[in-house]
Order: C-alpha cells, then structure tokens, then sequence
C-alpha cells in the first residue's frame, strides 16, 4: 500500500494589538483560489517551521517576522494532497504587509468574519483564535456561594470572559440550581460558562458548553455540541481530546499545587515538552499559577493560564 506523502507548511497568523488577525486570499492559479487562508507556505529540504515562516512571510507579503510563537499543528487531507500546518501566533514583525503574489489582505476580529469562504483545515484555528488567554474555575467549595458570586461579579466587571462552573461537593440538583444562577449573572457581561461535565445540563440551561474531567474524556466517543474542552495530565489523554476535535485542553499540574497534593509537577519545562509534540488544539496550564504566569505559559506554547484559587485572589 502506498503511504500519502504529507506536505510540511508553516502558516502565520499575524495578530494587531487590537486582537485582529489577517488573512489572505489563495491567487489565480492555485488550488482552491480564492478562498481564505493564514499565509505561510511549504517547509524547503532541512527548513525549520519558523525559518520557513519567515521565509515565507517576506516573500509573500515584504515582512520580517521579529516574534512568533508555535501555537497548533493541524494534519488535514485535502483531494490534492495531505499537510501538516504549523502555525505560528506571530505578534512582531517589521513592514506593513503588502501582497506580492496577488493574493488579497483582510484583517478580521475572532469571531466576527467579513470573508468566506475560509479553507477547511483552518476552520479549528478560528475558533481557537475566540479563546482567552485566561480560564477561570469556580472556587464556591472554600469561598462560599455569596463570597464567591460577589468577586465574580467583580472579576466580570472588570472583563473576565470564560468561566468553567466545577464543584464536585454539590449534588447534581445543587448544582443544577448554582449553574442557572450564576449563568444569569454571567450573561448580564456577555461572558461565557461552561459546566463541569454536565453536557446534558449545558444544554438544558442553554450554557455554552462543557470542561469534562480527563475520566469522562477517555470514555467519550463524540463531543458534545457547543464549546468543550478537557483536563488532561499526559500526551494519550492530548491525543484523545485532539482526535475528539475539542476546542482546548487544560494540562497540569504545573507547579505544586493544593489541589494535587503530593503529585510532582511537571514544570513548565515538561509542559513545553508535551506541548511541543504538537496538537491540534490549545492547551492551558493549570496548577499552582496566577496571572503573572501567563508569559511563561506563552512562551512555553501554552494558550494561556488556567486558575482556581488564584482568579479569586
């Protein structure tokens, strides 16, 4: 049987400080011309993904890449060919992009298209590009009900957009009951819940999804609808959330942690590591971190923090 050859590219997805990312329009004369992509272009013989992304970029549109971080690989068969995508989140470069192949530039706001229609295999990365680069936990179980309402309203106030609702203490009709509160006081910022393994309950509630446990993950044989991610401690539990097709995982634990008393942490070093292998999601880290972590989360490929304790602090 012969094995498909599968085609190394590098995209670039060059992002304002305003939050907007560009995309560009495939010339006359290529596959699937006119339809939208994140630039870049096929690795050369011994090229390194970011050496072709700058390559790339500066043939493509006369600009050089001065801060690019790999964020998701992506393997999409297309009727052509087979590829694997790596993209970069690309936050620094010199130049004002310019079309030098006759493509077309556009920049775009996540979540908020103005172009169609966009190639299949960067469908996942525009809905990873909604994420935040903060996830909060719900902490009801130390702080209490009101104590805790009271600061997320504060935390919402000031611009807070995901939440995942987990209390393990509460039974299922507690929890059924703190999830329709707090999803009303959620909805009056325009932020997001998801509910801790609950789908059947997200969807009841109309919540905008779930954050599943790694044990429900590795019995799931489809996603549930709506945004889902998943807790994960190792690559076998990555690979399945990756296969499932979920929007983000969280990987932990980073640093030593209250809730993971006794388990060694991986560091973020051993995050890098598994983050590094390459998925096609985003991955937080978790455990043991506050906000100030959040550059050492990027630099280590990670999507950003995830907190419990410390969002409440």
């Amino acid at each position: 049987m012969t094995e498909t050859k599968i085609t190394h590219v590098a995209a670039g997805i060059l992002i304002r400080p305003d939050g907007q990312f560009l995309l560009g329009s495939r010339p006359e004369g290529k596959p699937y011309a006119g339809w939208w992509e994140f630039p870049g272009g096929k690795l050369e013989a011994g090229e390194t993904a970011l050496a072709a992304l700058g390559r790339e970029l500066e043939e493509e549109m006369g600009i050089r890449v001065t801060a690019a971080q790999p964020w998701l690989v992506q393997t999409f068969t297309y009727p052509h060919a087979r590829v694997r995508l790596n993209f970069f989140k690309v936050t620094g470069w010199d130049g004002e992009p310019h079309p030098h192949e006759g493509q077309a530039f556009a920049w775009q706001r996540p979540g908020a298209l103005t172009v169609e229609p966009v190639l299949p295999a960067n469908t996942p990365i525009l809905r990873g590009l909604q994420l935040p680069a903060e996830l909060a936990f719900s902490n009801v179980a130390e702080l209490g009900e009101d104590a805790w309402r009271e600061r997320l309203e504060q935390r919402l106030q000031a611009g807070l957009g995901w939440l995942v609702l987990r209390e393990p203490q509460l039974d299922p009709a507690g929890y059924a009951a703190l999830a329709a509160r707090v999803l009303a006081q959620v909805r009056r910022h325009g932020a997001r819940l998801l509910l801790h393994g609950a789908p059947g309950l997200a969807g009841e509630l109309g919540a905008d999804g779930v954050h599943l446990p790694a044990r429900e993950l590795m019995k799931l044989g489809e996603r549930p609808e709506g945004w889902c991610g998943a807790s994960v401690h190792g690559a076998e539990e990555l690979a399945r959330a990756g296969e499932l097709g979920l929007d983000y995982a969280v990987l932990g634990t980073i640093k030593p942690s209250l809730s993971h008393p006794g388990v060694a942490p991986l560091g973020w070093d051993g995050f890098s590591a598994l983050v590094g292998q390459g998925w096609p999601l985003p991955v937080y880290g978790i455990g043991g971190l506050a906000p100030a972590d959040l550059a050492d989360a990027c630099a280590a490929g990670g999507q950003g923090v995830a907190m419990l304790r410390a969002a409440w602090a």
